[in-house]
């Protein structure tokens, strides 16, 4: 996956925007889901990695099974795992991208989910 890739799959999500809200940090991107961060990385550096919001115990399964994933850099090691896109397949990044949108998404006031399922 290229960097345009992991930023149309992302934004493809519902209810999804792009921000850079890290003035120390100009080139991380976050994507969101109804204000709600599910992603961060940087887009022009390589290598390609993007760090996502994981259930705990499918996070260590994860980190166990595939060197690409390691635990969330600056981030809570339990909920969050860092992944190089490059070093996985595609379909895998898809499906991790969407799994932690589906968790911020969880986490919202139902009145939102309700919403995000209008949409």
């Amino acid at each position: 996956m290229t960097p345009q890739d992991v930023r149309t799959h992302c934004l493809g999500l519902n209810d999804t925007s792009e921000d850079a809200p890290f003035p120390r940090n100009p080139g991380l991107t976050v994507f969101k889901v109804a204000g709600k961060i599910f992603a961060f990385c940087f887009l022009d550096e390589p290598p390609l990695e993007i760090a996502l919001k994981c259930d705990p115990e499918e996070a260590v399964r994860l980190r166990e099974a595939y060197p690409a994933i390691v635990p969330g850099r600056h981030l809570n090691k339990r909920h969050w795992n860092t992944v190089t896109v490059g070093e996985l397949p595609a379909r895998m990044v898809r499906e991790l991208i969407e799994d932690s949108y589906d968790l911020v998404v969880a986490g919202l006031p139902k009145a939102e989910r309700l919403r995000l399922d209008r949409a």
